[in-house]
């Protein structure tokens, strides 16, 4: 089934989820109702200023980027071009939308002042080193080894997502870094035409965008991108359970992408959950415990390391020696420390074995998420 559409009045239909929309992005955009994307990925011509052919050391030619979709008149021109899209890229995000923009030397400079001049709020710049670059042939120039990418939401004080916790757990619980290392679509992943070459010159790696997704967006969300190309973040945005919107002109590549998109399959709702902030789980006061009888007034805990011990009371307090209070009071007294954790510090014995509250708590969560969960 054919997933291309032509655009249309923002007023005459609802937003097309899930579709590539065929034409200019920028007339494409001006249908597509305000406030209505959670977030825009941008991979813009980068108007390279490229002069003459390029050839390898063994004379074979380098297939650079020259298609008439990157090339622009003038730097006024292009300004122009990115100033036009950038604003309907910003009326169509939610207030607490945001957006990355990928480019090079060429045009990010350019882009990111446009960003600040229509009222984006920038929040990183992310380099994208390429651990296999394309090497500088003549030797006049550094090899130019990295992209860059920049992070901004719709306005200063929006209330952007960042699964932070998520990126860490994706980086072997270390905090991710604003330098990404990844190659360039090789091998099996670098989409090939019927003759053998590239389908598209620039085609961006999928782990790029699996990063992108995972780290600033949540199942459910509308993810828009005005120069889809073969159709990397559909591809990813599918998978990931995100709904998409796509927007190119080029006939060749919307076949490209549709037959590629058709070919994805969404992973299962289990496996989309990601690792989330303690401050964002349902708060659950010890109290509950008691109440449910998960521990009883009057039962002991104790301290892992057998140093201190406390009894339960009915209204869900402890007293321990002549401190009394909550777990959390009662454990940093009898520490002798400013603060304490009571859920991490407290447990209780079952069967000889010392078991956290902690856990307790966890079962008390679960049962709170099905509950809420959609039958």
């Amino acid at each position: 089934m054919r997933t291309t559409e032509t655009p249309g009045r923002a007023t005459a239909r609802a937003l097309p989820l899930d579709r590539i929309l065929a034409g200019d992005c920028i007339e494409v955009m001006a249908g597509l109702p305000d406030a209505s994307v959670d977030l825009v990925f941008a991979d813009p011509p980068y108007n390279l200023q490229l002069k003459g052919t390029l050839h390898r050391p063994d004379n074979s030619r380098v297939a650079a980027v020259d298609d008439a979709w990157d090339q622009f008149g003038s730097f006024a021109a292009y300004d122009a071009f990115t100033r036009a899209w950038l604003a309907e890229a910003r009326r169509v995000l939610k207030p607490d939308g945001a957006l990355w923009v990928i480019g090079s030397y060429h045009n990010i400079f350019r882009v990111g002042s446009a960003l600040q001049d229509l009222g984006f709020w920038i929040l990183n710049d992310v380099i994208w080193r390429k651990s296999n670059p394309m090497p500088n042939f003549r030797g006049k120039r550094l090899t130019n080894a990295h992209e860059t990418l920049i992070w901004a939401s719709r306005s200063e004080g929006a209330r952007y997502r960042f699964n932070y916790e998520a990126l860490k757990a994706l980086n072997d619980g270390v905090q991710m870094r604003s330098d990404w290392t990844f190659p360039i679509c090789t091998g099996g992943e670098r989409l090939k035409g019927a003759d053998g070459a590239k389908a598209h010159p620039t085609q961006k790696p999928e782990a790029l965008l699996h990063r992108v997704l995972v780290g600033t967006t949540e199942p459910g969300d509308v993810v828009l991108d005005p120069f889809f190309g073969t159709g990397t973040t559909g591809a990813m945005a599918k998978m990931l359970g995100r709904h998409w919107i796509g927007i190119e002109r080029e006939a060749g590549y919307i076949a490209v992408a549709e037959a590629r998109l058709a070919k994805v399959r969404r992973v299962e709702d289990a496996a989309l959950a990601v690792t989330t902030p303690k401050r964002a789980e349902p708060r659950v006061p010890f109290g509950q415990v008691v109440e449910r009888g998960m521990l009883r007034p009057g039962e002991e805990l104790h301290s892992l390391n057998g140093r201190h011990s406390a009894r339960v009371r009915a209204d869900g307090t402890l007293i321990g020696r002549d401190v009394r209070g909550s777990i959390h009071q009662v454990g940093a007294a009898l520490e002798g420390a400013p603060s304490c954790n009571g859920w991490t510090f407290w447990h209780f014995r079952r069967e000889g074995a010392l078991i956290p509250i902690d856990l307790l708590r966890q079962q008390i969560r679960a049962e709170m998420e099905a509950e809420t969960r959609p039958s």
